[in-house]
């Protein structure tokens, strides 16, 4: 199969994408550069049957599409519709809300957002160890109590006087020097028991760590050089301070609270997913980060019952 058309902007991805065989040509040789396979059986061997975009293992005689195994499983969307989402969603710099992809795509909005989450999902980083100078901090995401509803506010037991978390979902983030590369994940809490097993997982040994002077960060047993910046003083200590995973901070809570307005604490890890793709593919164009999605989309599914009973 040949390589893929690169479309360079929106418009030219909503044109390029509006052959429904186009799209399905072009998934495919991202999915299957080496040709297809069955996804059951792992054969090689098979028919194409053109007039329904479909492939028919010779080895165990089952049909099989581009979607199978992938987040566009049991869509009745077609590739034509999902392609300039994952676009849209891919390259917009401070996210996509459901309702402005419903409305660009003609779509309704829980439509829309059932899409964005699977598109999230498919920019899942798999994880990697950091290394070298690596900062680390912890922050609070939610909205202000004051401007809860009562109703609201009863609900979730929580009152005006209440701590921090109370309301809030703390996540915690990491960002290495040099690559520029960055990680973040909800957590339970900042207590030191939560954070130093993830500084420990995600940090590799002999790293320089900088932190602020929070003690749940202390006793890292010497696997680092751990230095802090003390923030009712300064925030630049020469190269002790946190300012890159901060910028990271302030770029997510500005799509958070700017864009997608009230995200629920259950959800929150994939809006996140989503802003810390961005963030590491930023040098990329357009055309990479879609395409860097499209690499991804397989082994990756979200059915809607799992969406809304036990997100993750």
């Amino acid at each position: 199969m040949s390589s893929p058309k690169q479309p360079r902007t929106l418009i030219e991805a909503v044109r390029h994408f509006s052959d429904p065989d186009v799209c399905t040509e072009f998934v495919a040789s991202l999915r299957w550069p080496n040709g297809a396979f069955c996804p059951r059986c792992g054969s090689t061997e098979y028919s194409y049957l053109t007039t329904r975009r479909l492939w028919k293992c010779k080895a165990c005689k089952k049909q099989y599409s581009v979607k199978v195994g992938t987040i566009f499983e049991d869509s009745k969307l077609g590739l034509d519709k999902w392609l300039p989402a994952v676009w849209l969603a891919a390259n917009s710099k401070n996210g996509t809300s459901s309702h402005e992809l419903a409305r660009q795509l003609g779509v309704t909005q829980k439509s829309a957002w059932f899409m964005l989450h699977r598109i999230h999902l498919a920019m899942k980083s798999k994880g990697f160890v950091l290394s070298g100078e690596v900062e680390v901090d912890e922050t609070y995401v939610g909205g202000k109590v004051g401007y809860m509803k009562r109703d609201a506010r009863k609900r979730k037991g929580i009152t005006r006087r209440g701590g921090i978390s109370q309301h809030k979902t703390a996540v915690m983030g990491f960002r290495e020097r040099g690559s520029g590369r960055v990680q973040a994940r909800v957590i339970p809490d900042a207590k030191g028991s939560t954070l130093k097993p993830i500084v420990a997982e995600r940090v590799k040994d002999g790293s320089t760590i900088y932190t602020d002077q929070w003690n749940g960060y202390t006793g890292q047993g010497g696997r680092f050089t751990h230095e802090t910046v003390n923030h009712a003083e300064t925030y630049v200590n020469g190269r002790v301070h946190t300012n890159g995973i901060e910028n990271f901070w302030a770029l997510l809570k500005r799509g958070l609270n700017g864009t997608y307005v009230s995200v629920e604490p259950e959800h929150l890890g994939r809006y996140i997913d989503e802003r810390v793709f961005t963030y590491n593919l930023r040098d990329r164009d357009d055309y990479g980060r879609f395409s860097a999605v499209l690499s991804a989309v397989s082994g990756r599914r979200l059915t809607y019952t799992e969406l809304i009973g036990k997100a993750s």
